[in-house]
């Protein structure tokens, strides 16, 4: 390990010339706040092996605080160095209070911080595989448990693979490598399985609190009254926005991965909430600046607040950036307390037009909505009116490359469907695609979690056309990541037996030669190409 670097970073997409960042973050972040995000990491990986020689599974207040430790180590969520080293000191007391509990005289030594700790480059490769994977599982986790659903064997699962890879970093006995490896990849593959069934959870907690989500037009253009823009995930904060804003004059605005709320029964029933304002995360800094209102922050996907905006952004959750203002937990059996969001929008002059915006975005498309059109669905496919389905799932990000998406939907014949997730959909979903016999040639299922919704069609498609295997269906996978919920969401993918997904637009940095040669020869993942080669493929079915 080179002890003279700053920081090393490579769990994003961008990260510096798709090695690692080592003097500041790509994404803003500073090394000081890289340096304890490490730290957090190590103290969860010394508690976790705690719990493990105690013969203990985490209790629910301790899962809940991994979980969220962990969200809030992912890229865009927490610039804050002083909130992370609250983390850190809140980890290694909870290792401390175990170790009393257990009778064990010492807590132990922490574990170095790092991600170089690891000498071996396919052991480390694998291990940040499966930490990158358990951080977003964390993210999805969290946003289930703030609805009041939480899993014992989730948590269970997530302190497992920490103390795994805990113990792979103080095995400094490369003898058996090989059987370490083979070991790791089945903890891979776990993972992805772990990840399914969180999404699982998490769909079930917005379906159970917010209703199916129904195909829904939202409005993109602003209206005559002041405004409040929310981003993230967090679909409670903004329902609690709504309901403390529904006589105050206030229009609220979707931002980001927050559009798939519009389709919410629960949400839509708010007339006040007016449409989506802006496009993917990475837009931050010219769109906030614009809207004129405060902003609110529910998860990550925040991005370096610029001083046009900074008097009226507020975090929420696990979200921090140092100066801005930060909205405190809800007391039990009460909402999150907006009253200074609220005050602050009355004074606001009414938000901006952006240019190039259409005049609206369909979204709602989520299995519950789509599978009710199985039988317009299956009948469009046995007659021949769609051809293929394409899965463009997954993150937006600054690369200029990513413009390959774009160029993908404008290319694929007028028989396909596309099938989207997450951010990656603001790069085509207002192009003029059109539909094929009513039904809209962009399916958005919703935020990047929703994933599992994507899942959840091509499994009802499978057994409607009597097949044994879902690679038999006429769908293929063309994937953008950019964080760790991608990459979440990529191992459910292959947990599930999916193959022949491309995956773009750079292959992850943490992956070695030898572990995406294992991952190819398993799965046959690809790096993408260009928008024609891929699209001439996919239509073939390679």
């Amino acid at each position: 390990m080179d002890t003279n670097l700053r920081m090393f970073c490579f769990q994003c997409q961008e990260t510096n010339h798709n090695q690692g960042c080592t003097l500041a973050g790509r994404c803003g972040k500073r090394p000081e706040t890289a340096g304890e995000m490490d730290r957090v990491v190590a103290e969860l990986k010394c508690f976790a092996q705690m719990l493990q020689k105690c013969g203990r599974k985490p209790t629910r207040e301790q899962g809940r605080s991994i979980i969220q430790a962990l969200f809030a180590t992912i890229t865009n969520a927490n610039f804050d160095t002083d909130q992370i080293t609250e983390w850190v000191e809140k980890v290694k007391c909870m290792r401390t209070q175990q170790a009393m509990q257990c009778g064990k005289t010492e807590a132990g030594e922490p574990l170095a911080a790092g991600v170089l700790q690891i000498a071996d480059e396919d052991i480390r490769s694998l291990c940040e595989l499966i930490t990158y994977g358990i951080k977003g599982i964390s993210a999805y986790a969290e946003h289930a448990a703030v609805l009041g659903l939480e899993s014992d064997s989730i948590y269970a699962f997530i302190v497992q693979a920490l103390a795994t890879i805990a113990n792979e970093q103080q095995n400094t006995d490369f003898s058996n490598k090989a059987e370490r490896v083979n070991a790791l990849v089945a903890l891979v593959l776990k993972t992805g399985e772990v990840a399914v069934q969180t999404m699982e959870m998490l769909d079930a907690a917005n379906t159970q609190t917010f209703g199916n989500p129904t195909m829904t037009s939202v409005r993109t253009t602003p209206g005559t009254r002041p405004g409040i823009l929310v981003s993230g995930h967090d679909l409670l904060d903004l329902k609690e926005l709504l309901e403390q804003t529904k006589d105050a004059g206030i229009d609220i605005y979707t931002h980001g991965e927050m559009l798939p709320a519009h389709g919410y029964p629960e949400l839509k029933k708010y007339p006040h909430l007016v449409g989506n304002y802006g496009r993917s995360w990475f837009h931050q800094p010219e769109e906030f600046a614009a809207f004129g209102g405060p902003i609110v922050m529910t998860t990550n996907c925040i991005v370096p607040v610029k001083d046009a905006y900074k008097d009226r952004i507020f975090t929420t959750g696990v979200v921090g950036y140092p100066g801005v203002a930060q909205i405190p937990e809800r007391e039990p059996g009460k909402m999150k307390d907006f009253s200074e969001v609220i005050k602050l929008a009355k004074k606001c002059p009414v938000p901006m037009h952006l240019p190039d915006t259409g005049p609206e975005m369909v979204t709602g498309l989520a299995h519950h909505q789509v599978l009710a059109l199985a039988d317009r669905v299956v009948e469009a496919v046995r007659g021949g009116a769609i051809r293929r389905f394409v899965v463009m799932a997954g993150c937006d990000g600054r690369h200029t490359e990513r413009v390959y998406y774009t160029e993908v939907a404008k290319l694929l014949p007028k028989d396909t469907i596309i099938l989207t997730a997450g951010c990656a959909k603001y790069r085509y979903n207002q192009l003029p695609l059109g539909d094929i016999g009513g039904i809209p040639r962009v399916l958005d299922a919703g935020q990047c979690n929703d994933s599992y919704s994507l899942v959840k069609i091509a499994m009802a498609l499978k057994d409607a056309f009597g097949l044994k295997d879902l690679n038999e269906l006429p769908v293929s996978y063309d994937i953008a990541w950019y964080e760790q919920k991608a990459v979440a969401v990529l191992l459910a993918l292959l947990s599930l037996g999916v193959k022949g997904i491309r995956l773009g637009p750079t292959i992850p940095a943490f992956l070695t030669p030898a572990v995406l040669d294992v991952i190819v020869k398993h799965f046959d993942v690809k790096p993408i190409t260009t928008p024609e080669e891929d699209v001439a493929a996919m239509m073939c079915g390679k």
